[in-house]
C-alpha cells in the first residue's frame, strides 16, 4: 500500500470511467473498478461506498469501515453533486419540477439544487445536489419530464459525480488516491 503519514488510513478515492461496473465482480466477465485499482483493494476487502451505473462517471469513494459507509450513503445524511448533460430543453418548469419532485414506480425522485450551467444544440448542462442515492436517481428523474418542444422524455446522455460531501473531485479518469487526513476529517464531522 502506499501511503504517507499525511493519508487517510479510511478512505480513498477513484475517477471511475464510463464502462466499468461498481461490483466486486461480475458474472458476464465485464469490467469492474476493481479492475482500475491494485490487487490489496479486493484483497483487503475495501468496499465503494455508494455506486454509479455502468453508464456514469466521476467520484467514487471507497473504506474498510461500515460505519463510514452508512454515514456517507444514509439518506439526507450528504449532499452528492453531479454534472450533467440531458438531451432536451431544460426549462425553469422542469428545474421546479426536479426539485419539487417525480413520482417513479415507488419513488419520489427529486433534487434538492438544480442549477443550468450550459447549452449546446439540443442539449443542456445541469449541476444536481441531491443527498439520497436511489437507483439510477437522477437518470429516472429527468426521464420522467417531457422536452417541451419535441414531446420527448428527456435523457441524461452524461452524468458525472463531481464531489461527495466536503470532497471534490480532483484527479485524473481512472485514477485513484487516498484522501489526506484533513479532507477525511472534514468529510466526516460534516456527518455526525
Amino acid at each position: 500500500m502506499n501511503s504517507t503519514n499525511n493519508n487517510s488510513k479510511l478512505l480513498f478515492a477513484l475517477n471511475k470511467p464510463k464502462g466499468y461496473l461498481v461490483t466486486r465482480s461480475d458474472d458476464l466477465g465485464r469490467k469492474t473498478v476493481y479492475d482500475l485499482l491494485p490487487d490489496w483493494v479486493y484483497e483487503d476487502g475495501w468496499m465503494p461506498i455508494g455506486r454509479l451505473d455502468l453508464e456514469s462517471k466521476g467520484l467514487l469513494l471507497f473504506t474498510q469501515d461500515g460505519q463510514i459507509n452508512n454515514l456517507l450513503t444514509k439518506p439526507g445524511n450528504c449532499i452528492k453533486i453531479y454534472e450533467i448533460w440531458v438531451r432536451g430543453f431544460v426549462t425553469d418548469e422542469h428545474i421546479a419540477q426536479a426539485k419539487l419532485g417525480v413520482k417513479s414506480k415507488d419513488d419520489l425522485l427529486k433534487a434538492l439544487v438544480v442549477e443550468k450551467i450550459g447549452m449546446g444544440g439540443a442539449k443542456t448542462k445541469l449541476r444536481i445536489q441531491i443527498n439520497e442515492g436511489k437507483n439510477r436517481h437522477i437518470r429516472r428523474l429527468f426521464g420522467a419530464m417531457k422536452d417541451n418542444k419535441f414531446g420527448t422524455p428527456l435523457k441524461v446522455l452524461d452524468l458525472k459525480r463531481v464531489s461527495i460531501g466536503s470532497f471534490k473531485l480532483d484527479i485524473e479518469s481512472s485514477k485513484w488516491c487516498f484522501l489526506s487526513v484533513e479532507e477525511e476529517k472534514a468529510l466526516i464531522q460534516d456527518l455526525k
